[in-house]
């Protein structure tokens, strides 16, 4: 849903400036609901980024609706995307948000195309696409179903959940193609993760999430990162994060360390030292000449939570070597062995009422002639 019954922000053309490079800016929208973030609506050319060959990451494709995010994580590794908008990595990444308002269409054109292949495509990977923003644009529904209707495996990570509303959907798109979701749980003391995510949904809210996704038949692996330093690393609290995700029914874990890299470095460096002064000699020294913690701590980490992870039965994962994210379910299967012409998974008899409920019939046409 658009804002159609909003007025303009008062300061629009300030409020554009920054952004005057782009030329496809259709307006900028606050609201009291939102107060001192300002979305920024633009027609967005192409939905599907391609990841550099070279990137280590375990994916090819990625969708992004939103640039910038209100979660504000002082941690978060996509603020220096938002440099590239002449916008700064800390409060304008937290406060002004890019909005593609028609990606899910441009993606289905581009779905459409011969020559696409049909590669898993990542959601979640730079902003969070279940930010509270997407309550009121409502993005999401789209792109799941153009994905799952081309008969493209899906991935989502996310902080957010408002993901329960497309539950529904989800399962439905899972009846077609590989669907793996993934609920992000960094912090479990809640003085700390108000200070440090503090425009996320509660510890326990998305730990109900989990539950939610399993209780609809869907897996969810939780990605517990970053693991901060002196602060979240006891033994203690790892135990009690990992019992809390497991008791959520959580389907494996995932960890990292903190890294920290410049334009991160810079606003998580203030945080700390309004937040914990104390340990910032402790953190100068372990970040003081790299963007990642030392192998040394990276293996002390591992030697402390892996015995932890066995323990509560969360060592189910498949990793990808030299990454340590995720396997994808369409890689685990196989592209062969995933899906069947006309885009159904074997053993698929599922309608396929809610997804065609968010298509167009002309885009589902063009998308999967079969589908309805």
């Amino acid at each position: 849903m658009r804002w159609s019954g909003q007025a303009l922000e008062s300061e629009a053309v300030s409020a554009l400036a920054p952004l005057a490079r782009l030329s496809n800016v259709v307006r900028s929208v606050s609201t009291p609901e939102f107060a001192g973030v300002t979305f920024h609506e633009i027609l967005a050319k192409s939905a599907l980024n391609r990841v550099p060959g070279a990137s280590a990451l375990p994916f090819g494709w990625t969708v992004n609706p939103y640039r910038g995010c209100s979660h504000a994580c002082v941690y978060c590794f996509a603020r220096p995307t938002h440099e590239y908008l002449d916008l700064d990595a800390g409060r304008d990444f937290d406060s002004q948000v890019v909005v593609k308002v028609n990606v899910a269409e441009v993606l289905a054109r581009e779905l459409a195309r011969p020559s696409w292949g049909r590669h898993p495509v990542a959601l979640g990977t730079n902003t969070d696409p279940y930010q509270r923003a997407e309550g009121r644009y409502r993005l999401m529904p789209g792109i799941v179903a153009a994905l799952a209707a081309s008969g493209t495996p899906l991935s989502i990570l996310t902080k957010g959940t408002l993901l329960r509303r497309d539950l529904p959907l989800l399962v439905e798109a899972s009846e077609r193609v590989p669907v793996d979701v993934s609920m992000s749980i960094a912090v479990f003391d809640p003085e700390l993760q108000a200070s440090i995510e503090p425009g996320t949904p509660s510890t326990a809210a998305r730990l109900a999430t989990v539950r939610a996704l399993r209780e609809a038949g869907l897996g969810c692996a939780v990605f517990l990162m970053p693991v901060l330093p002196h602060l979240t690393d006891s033994r203690a609290a790892l135990d009690e994060a990992l019992g809390r995700i497991a008791e959520a029914g959580a389907t494996s874990v995932a960890y990292s360390a903190l890294h920290l890299r410049p334009g991160v470095r810079e606003w998580f460096r203030d945080w700390l030292a309004r937040e914990h002064p104390d340990l910032v000699p402790r953190y100068a020294e372990l970040y003081g000449t790299s963007v990642y913690a030392p192998k040394e701590y990276r293996r002390w980490l591992a030697q402390r939570i892996r015995p932890l992870i066995r323990k509560h039965g969360l060592d189910r994962a498949e990793l990808e070597q030299g990454t340590g994210t995720l396997r994808s379910s369409a890689r685990r299967e196989g592209r062969a062995g995933a899906i069947v012409p006309g885009g159904a998974r074997r053993g698929s008899g599922a309608g396929a009422t809610r997804l065609a409920a968010e298509l167009a019939p002309e885009t589902a046409a063009a998308l999967q002639p079969t589908l309805f």
